[in-house]
């Protein structure tokens, strides 16, 4: 029997196996039972996998971030293994606050606190702030995302006061081009590159910080932090004369959070950047198939047990 007693542990791993790729609803209709039902089995199916697979005792190297759970600024935190690519902690209540964060460092306990080599995160002050004070040994690493979505912004901008300065003969090669300017030319279809191609050709300063934003990927790529400040050095150089305001200001950011930036040329810092983002989509999709769900362990058991093998 089930830990509940009321039905058999092979029905609670059959449901709860259903559960993770069908939604409630379905699997209700599936085994003709009530939908509160299958939520109760599904929930003490995800408390038993997630009580099976634990955090690793030898935390390494953490992945920090927020996901939007509802509109007006509602964010909860998720926290990931990068080591093991899988999340291994969520906050229930909403919030991204240094104490909402350190919540997340009382559940792993000291030993596991103080194993802790890596925190990769976004800007954020508050996530900081907790990591330095229960794992001061970590070394911070900017998300590389992150830092280029500020980039993207500052491109968007760009855009935005060309469209207003140029003459009306030539807006139309800058008007519904938001898409094709801030994705890679590798991910453009054959009409998307024709549509760059006579946008950079119209407009010189979009062309500019068209191909600033693209060569700043480099910089992720180098192994020596001296070698990647000489690098942005050249590439700040390259804004001298081209009237990029919003460029010298991300300009700027960069280097007041340096440090967090360079630490990934360090070989030991090579982790997977591109893990949090995959997993914050993933959480939407999650969040998608169990629409109408207001229980937020119940969305947390759900984003933890998705990654467990089973």
């Amino acid at each position: 029997m089930a830990k509940s007693s009321r039905h058999t542990q092979r029905l609670e791993d059959t449901i709860g196996h259903y559960c993770r790729s069908m939604t409630v609803k379905e699997v209700a209709d599936l085994y003709r039972v009530s939908w509160d039902q299958v939520w109760r089995l599904d929930m003490a199916y995800m408390e038993r996998l997630a009580a099976e697979h634990p955090p690793s005792q030898h935390l390494r190297a953490i992945g920090v971030d927020e996901v939007s759970i509802r509109k007006g600024q509602s964010y909860a935190i998720v926290v990931a293994d990068l080591d093991q690519q899988r999340p291994i902690w969520m906050s229930e209540e909403l919030g991204r606050s240094t104490e909402d964060m350190d919540k997340f460092f009382l559940a792993m306990g000291t030993q596991r606190c103080k194993r802790i080599k890596l925190g990769v995160m976004d800007m954020w002050k508050p996530f900081r702030n907790s990591l330095a004070q229960h794992a001061p040994q970590a070394q911070v690493v900017f998300d590389k995302f992150h830092v280029i979505s500020h980039l993207s912004h500052a491109l968007d901008l760009v855009r935005r006061a060309e469209y207003k300065r140029v003459a009306e003969k030539d807006k139309r090669f800058i008007k519904g081009q938001r898409y094709t300017l801030l994705s890679h030319k590798a991910n453009l279809d054959v009409k998307g590159r024709q549509a760059l191609r006579l946008l950079l050709k119209a407009n010189t300063r979009l062309s500019k910080a068209y191909l600033l934003k693209e060569s700043l990927g480099q910089l992720w790529d180098y192994n020596n932090p001296t070698w990647a400040k000489k690098f942005f050095e050249n590439w700040k150089s390259q804004l001298k004369w081209s009237r990029l305001e919003p460029f010298e200001k991300f300009a700027a950011m960069v280097d007041r959070h340096w440090d967090g930036i360079a630490s990934y040329c360090n070989p030991e810092h090579k982790v997977s950047l591109g893990f949090m983002e995959g997993l914050n989509n993933k959480i939407r999709v999650i969040q998608r198939r169990s629409y109408g769900i207001r229980n937020m362990r119940y969305l947390k058991l759900k984003v933890i047990t998705s990654f467990i093998k089973t």
